[in-house]
């Protein structure tokens, strides 16, 4: 997969996204990752890339000539660009998955008080937003998208079963980890996990994560109508 990321803040990047399972995706050629600052498309000496919004009121709006500048030369005909902005759709696993999914994504990082609306209506094909909450750009929800969709795509893991089982993957938080010691402080690993009997462990396991996401994120459980599923009960774990 390839990604790009339009930012005026390109050494927000560094780090972060050379550790880890990202940093070993870029190493193994999985993920081509490229880091843009939107400056380097202006041409004037200021390199000026906001002005302020007609109409007035606080703040400085990222001007569309840059953008548009920028993203004509980084996009093709399979490039998804997605806008980082608190308005828009809320990013969750089953988005990760979608975008995993696709072979190139342009990401522009919303700075100030937003994009001018005309690069949203030419340019945007997606605008994201990680929760409901205002961060000083959109450097960091691109990173959150770009950890998330990489352990996401093939051989990334090493094992790709990895990310099947886990929060969210089946609409569900998931259910407590054990390993060695069999004991701890008095506290034993529940005797299912020892027993070997995987038909009684795939049980124990899925009752778990159905009690864990009812004590503690029982929105996830809901149906249609807004009651929660029936026999979605429990205390958190």
């Amino acid at each position: 997969m390839k990604i790009d990321v339009l930012t005026l803040f390109p050494g927000m990047f560094a780090g972060p996204l050379d550790e880890s399972i990202v940093g070993r995706a870029r190493e193994t050629g999985r993920l081509d990752l490229r880091i843009h600052n939107l400056r380097d498309y202006t041409h004037d000496r200021h390199r000026t890339v906001d002005d302020r919004p007609f109409g007035g009121g606080p703040g400085m709006v990222l001007k569309p000539e840059p953008v548009f500048e920028a993203v004509e030369a980084l996009a093709g005909p399979e490039t998804r660009v997605i806008l980082l902005t608190p308005s828009g759709r809320r990013f969750d696993q089953a988005v990760a998955r979608e975008l995993a999914q696709l072979p190139h994504l342009l990401m522009l990082c919303g700075s100030y008080e937003g994009v001018d609306e005309r690069v949203q209506e030419a340019l945007v094909d997606d605008e994201l937003s990680i929760g409901d909450y205002v961060l000083t750009n959109g450097a960091l929800p691109a990173m959150v998208v770009i950890d998330a969709v990489t352990r996401l795509l093939p051989g990334v893991l090493g094992d790709d079963a990895s990310s099947l089982d886990e929060s969210f993957s089946h609409g569900l938080l998931e259910y407590p980890q054990y390993t060695r010691p069999a004991e701890f402080r008095g506290v034993p690993v529940p005797a299912v996990l020892l027993s070997g009997n995987h038909a009684e462990i795939a049980r124990w396991r899925a009752e778990q994560s159905r009690l864990r996401t009812a004590g503690r994120r029982p929105d996830l459980l809901k149906q249609p109508d807004g009651n929660v599923a029936a026999g979605e009960t429990g205390k958190p774990l």
